[in-house]
């Protein structure tokens, strides 16, 4: 059957592309600098500025919560906060629920 199918043999002489060994590490370098710029370093700053928004939390700040209950703070613990919604309502949720600090006098204008 060797006479339908003519071997193929690779060619030693013709080499690789110009600077294979190092194009390949600069390629691989280049991904990694792209990953960090665009996901790694802009998550971590989310991250941290809410961390710091998180840990500044005091009594009677404004806050929106994650699934969009606005309030105004009236107790903080280590890892709760009591919101009051309304003037008969008061809710207790995690501080990580908390996703935004909203300016004083916001609640009342809405």
């Amino acid at each position: 059957m060797d006479f339908f199918i003519s071997a193929a043999y690779a060619d030693t002489a013709a080499g690789g592309p110009p600077g294979g060994e190092y194009m390949q590490f600069i390629l691989l370098a280049g991904f990694l600098v792209i990953f960090y710029m665009m996901i790694w370093r802009p998550q971590a700053k989310r991250a941290k500025e809410h961390r710091n928004l998180v840990s500044g939390l005091q009594k009677g700040d404004e806050v929106v919560t994650s699934g969009g209950i606005a309030g105004k703070v009236t107790k903080v613990t280590d890892d709760f906060l009591v919101i009051e919604a309304s003037d008969t309502v008061e809710l207790k949720v995690q501080k990580s629920a908390v996703i935004a600090a909203l300016p004083k006098g916001t609640l009342k204008a809405i």
